[in-house]
């Protein structure tokens, strides 16, 4: 990869007196847990004045080294965006203190704590009158939208009210990855030599559009003044990156944009938009669709205990081409591919006056890690269309490649005249997908009712009926077994039958792992032995609704009535957790109001948590219960999970009346075949494509979901499942 020339920066390499990449770090997680819009005004602004920056400038060291000292939280805000803008600071620090205030260099979580304890009893003993946090009630009329300018300074205000959303701006969970932050000094560095490029030989007016990745460098790189003025002053770019850079939150109109992305190439021969360096509109909207959820403030996962259950990682890919064809390959094409999971994708680009002077961004998608790479082909069409096409030559991206490169990026040579180069973003885990598909009724042990399963016991005959469902993940692996009791007794021919259990005795149970098949049997086995989870139901008549208690202590309440109400509860949580009607907040899908759409949403029920950790309510789950599908981030429990879909799908039946999520269904239904067109593995932004499985799924759910069976097969049970009449009678009284 080419990499910048300038000696004053030492090319990628170029030493900086803070760690970038640690200040990114701490700068996230720092806006991540910032008081909200509300919580930073007037008074904030006045505290900042007033009462902070006299404290940092008095205990300060005697050479001006900041003191170990982190301010309240609302101060701490208006003292970064004051700092973000690096030339009204400096002024300001030195009209009013003859000098430049610092900000310490914390890098890590367990100083930041001690810093800003060490800070409370400073300002206690200093301002005895003033609380160091702002409770609720104090933070009443502190809003930006209300500040009396008379009050407070106007230029600071502005700036605050100028950040205000920068958190959503880097909201995407790739910008946390260690991994993104040293592409993005690297970037960062090219972005500064190419200050110093423009302002030798461009005119005056020139302006440089920052993108995502650099945006984040700089503004970390601000949030140490001193570190900031030491390095730009000896990179000789002091007086260079007012005047040429957009700062955020200023407008970029496309000329400007247009003129970066040159400057760049032209320096460096690669593109300007990387993937995870958006820069305009559409590309932020792009991203924020397919990470679409929003990260708790722990990354912790849930389900780390699970064995079966393998976690989804994805990432954003950008393929761009650079060249030309020879204009008698007319008949040629490209053709995209995934190595893995998605072998029916095939994005084809006619070759014909296929001409890119500059890099062009060709292919656009996000792909999970296990898909491995791209393959691109070059084919020729032996038909009127791509159908029937001849293989010629082909290249290929592998991840694990691009990972160990500093830039995340890789170029191949297609041609003598064209150069393909593809870019990623980090793999970041992605939230759970999950469905049930039917299969055999298991007994009181856990083994499928068969004959097969009656000669390896000496033809004991098997107690006890219960609906059983086998749980596959996105890459179509049995991870759960869940299990429905309906019956007790055992099946004799013409003797004796099982018969159904009270109804408060029809508990569901929720087994780790996948089946034991018996070697002679593939489809027939035993279902694995630990049990991970347990729902139990209760009715209350008079009240008129069901109470399930399930193992993880979780409580759901089902009121019946004219409209369905949802109540969860968890007395060990300190979060408030809701079940909502339809796909709401990051899962809302814009559709028409019509009776189809109405009857679609009322399938799904989404997870809405609200916790101290995090700002607002976040959709942690989504389910479908008709389908038995269901969406979670890694915080969620699985089993959890799972067992407040079936739940409600067994309340559901028995509300309508009808089988409506196809409960009693009770043999294995044939599923496509693993790594065709794995669920999830590969989305294209905004497709205009038919193709339901290169979007979300829960767009067209009931096509994603369906079943590699396309004939109607009527259901033939054996006598010794018990009579139909049995689970009928379980799942519909």
């Amino acid at each position: 990869m080419p990499s910048s020339s300038s000696p004053s920066l030492g090319g990628a390499g170029a030493a900086f007196s803070v760690d970038l990449a640690a200040a990114a770090r701490r700068l996230l997680a720092f806006l991540r847990s910032a008081p909200a819009g509300a919580g930073v005004g007037p008074r904030s602004v006045r505290r900042y004045e007033e009462l902070w920056l006299p404290l940092a400038a008095g205990e300060a060291g005697g050479g001006g080294e900041a003191a170990m000292l982190l301010p309240p939280r609302d101060v701490r805000l208006v003292w970064l965006c004051h700092c973000f803008h690096h030339e009204s600071y400096t002024a300001y620090c030195v009209s009013r203190f003859g000098r430049l205030i610092d900000r310490p260099s914390i890098l890590d979580a367990e100083n930041e704590e001690y810093a800003e304890d060490c800070c409370r009893d400073v300002w206690a003993a200093r301002y005895p009158s003033e609380p160091f946090d702002l409770d609720s009630n104090e933070i009443d009329g502190n809003r930006v939208d209300d500040i009396d300018y008379d009050d407070a300074n106007r230029e600071i205000v502005e700036m605050v009210k100028r950040y205000a959303g920068l958190v959503d701006r880097f909201a995407s969970p790739f910008v946390w990855e260690g991994v993104y932050h040293v592409a993005a000094r690297r970037r960062y560095v090219r972005f500064l030599d190419l200050i110093k490029k423009a302002a030798c030989t461009t005119r005056e007016h020139t302006r440089l559009v920052p993108s995502l990745d650099i945006l984040l460098m700089w503004l970390s790189h601000q949030s140490f003044p001193a570190c900031y003025a030491a390095d730009m002053a000896s990179m000789a770019t002091k007086e260079n990156v007012a005047k040429f850079v957009l700062a955020y939150g200023e407008a970029a109109s496309e000329d400007v944009l247009e003129r970066t992305r040159a400057l760049w190439e032209e320096a460096y021969d690669e593109p300007y938009d990387m993937a995870g360096s958006e820069v305009d509109a559409a590309a932020v909207s792009a991203v924020k669709e397919a990470f679409y959820w929003e990260p708790a403030a722990s990354e912790e996962d849930a389900n780390r205990l699970y064995k079966s259950l393998q976690p989804r990682f994805l990432m954003e890919v950008y393929v761009f081409l650079k060249g030309e064809f020879d204009k008698e390959h007319s008949k040629e094409f490209l053709r995209l591919r995934t190595q893995r999971c998605h072998r029916s994708l095939k994005l084809n680009k006619s070759m014909s006056n296929l001409s890119c002077k500059n890099w062009q961004k060709t292919w656009h998608m996000y792909c999970e890690f296990a898909t491995r790479g791209l393959i691109i082909e070059i084919r020729r069409a032996t038909g009127g269309c791509f159908r029937n096409s001849k293989f010629l030559k082909n290249i290929s991206f592998s991840w694990s490649d691009m990972l160990h490169e500093k830039a995340l990026a890789l170029k191949e040579e297609l041609s003598v005249r064209m150069r393909a180069m593809a870019s990623i973003t980090p793999p970041v885990q992605a939230p759970y997908l999950l469905k049930c598909v039917p299969d055999r009724v298991t007994d009181d042990g856990g083994a499928m009712i068969s004959d097969v399963i009656l000669r390896t016991r000496g033809y004991r005959p098997q107690e006890g009926r219960w609906l059983t469902r086998t749980v596959l993940d996105h890459g179509g692996r049995e991870c759960f077994v869940i299990r429905m009791r309906v019956g007790r007794g055992i099946w004799r021919r013409g003797a004796e039958t099982p018969v159904a259990v009270k109804w408060e005795d029809r508990s569901i149970e929720i087994r780790e792992g996948s089946w034991s098949y018996i070697a002679s049997a593939s489809s027939i086995g035993y279902a694995p032995e630990k049990v991970v989870g347990t729902a139990n139901a209760t009715k209350d008549q008079l009240e008129n609704k069901v109470v399930w208690s399930f193992s993880t202590g979780d409580i759901l309440t089902v009121r019946l009535g004219d409209e369905l109400n949802f109540q969860l509860k968890d007395e060990s949580s300190e979060e408030e957790a809701r079940l909502l009607v339809g796909r709401r907040l990051s899962y809302r899908v814009s559709k028409d109001s019509g009776p189809n759409n109405h009857n679609e949403e009322e399938q799904y029920l989404t997870l809405v948590r609200t916790s101290p950790d995090h700002h607002g309510a976040r959709a942690t789950a989504l389910l479908n219960w008709k389908l038995l599908a269901v969406e979670f981030l890694p915080e969620e429990d699985a089993v959890f999970v799972l067992l407040l879909c079936m739940a409600i799908a067994r309340t559901m039946t028995e509300i309508r009346r009808e089988d409506v999520a196809g409960l009693l269904v009770r043999r294995r239904i044939g599923e496509a075949r693993t790594g065709q067109r794995d669920w999830g593995s590969v989305m294209l932004p905004s497709s205009p494509s038919s193709d339901p499985h290169l979007q979300h799924w829960y767009r067209n759910a009931a096509q994603v979901l369906s079943s590699a069976e396309t004939r109607v097969l009527v259901p033939k049970y054996s006598p010794a499942d018990g009579k139909d009449e049995l689970y009928r009678r379980a799942l519909i009284p």
